[in-house]
């Protein structure tokens, strides 16, 4: 062999793979970029974000205008303004939010716009930890055809009624040639020949009383409509049904959802009726709550009603000490009262003070109770807030997803507040002037006394006291405090009708009568359920030597044995001025139902609510009631008294400014 030949026959040998990867990689290269296709399945399918969905969280999630409490997710009306709190405002956008979430997980509290192209129903013995033991089967074949893999509603169809879990699954789409599903219904064996277009129902093979003794088996239909790509107008996507839950109890649905006429139980003996619910398209937006302010049409007045101790639960509510004969359907019948009482009293804002859900295996599922207890607030479109107490995360929901549904709720102005301090739902709200000026004339600050403080034994856990406000609560109050800027009072308001002549106050003559201004921050008042121990201290006295303390107390004081020390840190070492009093002027609590009084206390005034509902423990002879606080001459004077089940004003009293007690 000679030389030439050793050379030639690895030549030879590398010849056929070198020339067939670059055969390859022409043909790659033609296949992937020089090849143009036309509009197909691949175009149609959209793979490459199928499975993720772009979402705008506005329609449900509140986006809080600087900090002012306002939910801006609601187009404003045209045309020129009457008043400076009806002028549209931008809604700031969080750069750090995710803008697109995973399409197989179940969160309803967002709104989203992809359909779904299938249901099922999957039974299951073990718990829901172990819930993707009894999930449908993934089939690669099937998620390619339908769109989707199976995604599980987090929430027992069976719960309370049933021997095992049996739970809702969907495929979530955003194919553009997947039929989407456009009605859902409820159906006893047979009841199909009902249906119009029965050719477009499909129905889920496992019953949604699988499980449930004495009851005869009901079967869940879905219509499927046009695909995405059918669909000529975008508004005709509105009709898609885009996400499913489950309700408890006799209540309303979430909002934006509605529920299948038909219940899954009806709720007989001790059991609660189950509905499925369901929401078209994205949802209906959350509606515009404008910033606080004074009452225009009460001359410088902003009033408060405090609901304290709702105690609401799944079922109607079981009644306690009451002298109302008959006394069935406690929540029911506590919504009446909560009814006239606003009706009477035309609140501005509405403050929900803790245990708004009565806990102790009565409302077992808190969504179905949150969903219910506000709802006479809601309807009469009267903005409110809250905070929680210690009953409210007894069950299945911690303290954040409370707070994080309250403040997803219609008209709601409750903060879920800042994640790095102990609680859910701290915050502060500034009520402005209802002049041009929009003045910050009243602080309104919320806190989280907790729930319960628990010890580990081993595997046990036992409740050993209440909780209080901690050092970073504290330290917070004080940061925010000092924040609060002071302004010019007794407040003059601005008598321009002109939003952009801002120096038309500063010409305005101010009447000789009135008094003179000082700089100083604005007037508060503070919200906490769990009362501090200092609240039991020895009240302050008048110049008569009379204890400055109006109302009943037939309980013992029953807060915390732990304090941080927030008496001392926090509220006699905030002022309104270098030399002036402190700058919360009123607490009010919850908690105590058969405690009603106002007590001042080193020239604070701390207010319990008393029980207003019926469901909550009482006192026989001691009427169901709800405290009111009227704030006037803007922001200078605040009074406050209650009004009883039968309509009494009781205990009426100035705690603050002209002519109050003990000044």
């Amino acid at each position: 062999m000679g030389l030439s030949d050793q050379v030639a026959r690895p030549l030879r040998s590398g010849v056929a793979p070198i020339t067939t990867v670059i055969l390859f990689s022409i043909l790659l290269a033609y296949v992937f970029v020089l090849y143009q296709p036309g509009v197909g399945p691949g175009a149609i399918q959209r793979l490459g974000w199928q499975a993720w969905e772009v979402i705008n969280p506005t329609p449900t999630v509140p986006q809080h205008l600087d900090d002012l409490g306002l939910p801006a997710n609601e187009p404003k009306p045209s045309g020129t303004p009457t008043h400076w709190w009806e002028a549209p405002a931008s809604t700031p956008t969080d750069p750090a939010a995710p803008s697109t979430f995973p399409l197989d997980k179940w969160l309803p509290l967002l709104s989203r716009t992809t359909g779904l192209s299938e249901i099922t129903i999957s039974r299951c013995m073990f718990p829901p930890f172990m819930s993707s033991v009894c999930a449908p089967k993934q089939r690669y074949d099937e998620e390619f055809r339908k769109g989707g893999e199976w995604v599980r509603v987090d929430r027992d169809i069976n719960a309370k009624s049933g021997y095992w879990y049996l739970n809702m699954y969907y495929r979530r789409t955003r194919r553009f040639d997947v039929p989407l599903i456009t009605n859902i219904t409820l159906l006893p064996q047979g009841g199909e020949a009902a249906l119009q277009d029965r050719a477009s129902w499909k129905q889920v093979s496992t019953s949604v009383r699988d499980g449930v003794p004495g009851l005869s088996p009901l079967y869940l239909w879905y219509k499927l409509g046009p695909t995405l790509q059918d669909y000529k107008d975008e508004n005709a996507t509105q009709n898609i049904i885009t996400e499913l839950d489950v309700l408890y109890g006799d209540g309303p649905a979430w909002w934006s959802f509605d529920k299948v006429p038909t219940a899954v139980t009806p709720g007989k003996g001790n059991a609660e009726p189950v509905w499925i619910t369901y929401r078209r398209g994205p949802g209906k937006a959350l509606p515009t709550v404008p910033p606080l302010h004074f009452n225009p049409e009460r001359n410088g007045t902003y009033k408060i009603l405090q609901v304290a101790d709702l105690h609401f639960s799944v079922s109607h509510g079981q009644c306690r000490e009451v002298t109302t004969s008959p006394c069935t359907n406690a929540d029911d019948m506590t919504a009446e009262l909560l009814s006239r009482t606003l009706d009477a009293e035309k609140p501005d804002l509405v403050i929900f003070t803790g245990d708004q859900l009565n806990g102790q295996k009565t409302s077992w599922d808190s969504k179905s109770v949150l969903a219910k207890f506000a709802r006479e607030v809601i309807r009469r479109r009267i903005p409110w807030a809250a905070i929680l107490g210690n009953h409210d995360d007894e069950e299945d929901m911690d303290r954040k997803e409370l707070v994080t549904h309250l403040a997803q709720m219609p008209y709601s102005v409750t903060q879920v507040g800042p994640q790095d301090i102990e609680g859910a739902g701290n915050y502060l709200l500034k009520i402005r002037s209802s002049d041009p000026s929009a003045t910050h004339i009243l602080t309104l600050y919320f806190l989280d006394s907790g729930g319960y403080i628990k010890a580990n034994f081993g595997p046990f856990t036992q409740i050993t006291d209440y909780d209080y406000i901690r050092q970073r609560q504290i330290d917070w109050f004080l940061q925010q405090s000092a924040s609060i800027k002071p302004v010019l009072r007794p407040f003059h308001p601005d008598g321009a009708a002109d939003l952009g002549h801002i120096g038309a106050r500063a010409k305005k003559p101010v009447p000789e009568a009135a008094p003179a201004q000082t700089l100083a921050k604005p007037n508060a008042l503070m919200f906490y359920h769990i009362p501090i121990p200092e609240t039991s201290n020895a009240p302050d006295l008048d110049a008569s030597g009379k204890p400055l303390d109006v109302g009943s107390q037939f309980e013992e004081a029953g807060g915390s044995k732990k304090n941080a020390g927030f008496f001392e840190k926090a509220l006699l070492s905030t002022f309104e001025s270098a030399r002036g009093p402190p700058e919360v002027k009123v607490v009010g609590n919850g908690h105590h139902h058969v405690t009603d009084n106002c007590r001042r206390v080193k020239g604070i005034w701390f207010c319990f609510g008393g029980g207003g509902s019926y469901a909550g423990y009482g006192r026989l002879g001691f009427d169901r009631r709800f405290r009111v606080y009227e704030i006037s001459d803007y922001g200078e004077t605040i009074r406050t008294y209650k009004r009883t089940e039968f309509d009494k004003i009781i205990d009426d009293v100035v705690l603050v400014g002209r002519g109050a007690l003990g000044a």
